[in-house]
């Protein structure tokens, strides 16, 4: 389980999660991916599409997440790869009414920063 991110301007964050968002990756990973969302950045892509599994903690962590950067006004969005297993379980949930996903990255951080 990783994580990574880059700053793309002053106004975009781009997080990159690998692994699994099971109960250890996410126990792993929450903490450090809530305090890279919290960053005072308008928008910010999470991008999934390296991720093999997505359980329901995972998809809570995600949503706490998005919350929060909606609250300080900016816009939260998921990039997944189509057909995948993880877009599957985000579907399955109807995620995409709180959280936009996108299939590629360049439509995905349009629609943060829209």
């Amino acid at each position: 389980m990783s994580i990574s991110y880059n700053d793309i301007g002053e106004n975009l964050r781009r997080i990159v999660v690998n692994g699994r968002l099971d109960m250890p990756g996410t126990d792993s990973v929450a903490a450090q991916l809530e305090v890279l969302t919290a960053a005072p950045k308008k928008g910010v892509v999470v991008d999934l599409s390296a991720l093999k599994f997505l359980a329901s903690i995972g998809i809570r962590t995600l949503i706490v997440c998005a919350k929060a950067v909606q609250r300080r006004g900016g816009k939260m969005v998921l990039v997944v790869n189509d057909g995948s297993t993880v877009r599957m379980s985000l579907d399955a949930t109807g995620i995409s009414d709180l959280i936009p996903v996108f299939g590629n990255s360049a439509d995905a951080e349009k629609a943060a920063l829209a």
